[in-house]
């Protein structure tokens, strides 16, 4: 499935009614805050929730950014996969 960007946003589906989207709001000039994810009935159990986070860590890494994942689905799979780790904030 093809996950597309739009500001403050990776979903997969449709922009209005996505299947499964994060969301993340602006917080300063170097970091950005991970508020929101959604991954629909049918499309759970197949890892969309992981790969919209590592989509979102693979964003923060080309914008020299930093990632406060307030959201607890992010926060709980970023503390498991060491791999996306280096561009939380501690």
């Amino acid at each position: 499935m093809e996950i597309k960007q739009t500001v403050n946003k990776f979903y997969v589906g449709e922009e209005t009614q996505p299947s499964a989207e994060i969301t993340f709001v602006p917080a300063g000039e170097q970091r950005f805050i991970i508020d929101h994810t959604f991954v629909s009935d049918d499309l759970r159990g197949q890892g969309m929730g992981l790969q919209l986070v590592e989509r979102v860590v693979e964003y923060a890494r080309e914008q020299g950014k930093m990632i406060v994942p307030l959201c607890p689905f992010a926060k709980k799979t970023i503390d498991q996969h060491q791999h996306l780790q280096d561009v939380l904030v501690k």
